[in-house]
């Protein structure tokens, strides 16, 4: 097991996860994530974690069960995202041509929804 200051052992997660927590105000992810070290560095950065407990963790986490949904939604965007060929092989050379096609795909998901017939 894991002490709270061996977070960066948890295969990079904190180093990755600093770079993004000006930006976020919850952290949701699945069970895997659900590990002490992971757990410390998001509440040390000031983040919700709405990670579900593991089925044999003896004491269980709490979660928000509604923004946990919404983890179910992301993901399905990124499958559809993925049905694009150019985005699931990231053909692009760039970072920037890369996104730029990731939010022209998402707004062609997203037009259905906010056209009014």
């Amino acid at each position: 097991m894991l002490t709270p200051g061996q977070a960066h052992d948890v295969q990079g997660f904190a180093p990755l996860f600093r770079l993004i927590t000006d930006r976020i105000e919850a952290f949701l992810a699945d069970r895997g994530y659900d590990a002490d070290a992971i757990r410390d560095e998001i509440e040390a950065a000031g983040v919700e974690a709405v990670i579900p407990a593991k089925t044999n963790r003896r004491n269980p986490a709490p979660h928000d069960r509604a923004k946990y949904r919404w983890r179910n939604q992301i993901e399905r965007l990124f499958n559809k995202l993925k049905n694009w060929r150019r985005i699931a092989t990231r053909y692009d050379k760039t970072k920037e041509s890369y996104l730029g096609f990731v939010a022209l795909a998402s707004v062609k998901l997203w037009i259905p929804f906010v056209h009014e017939a």
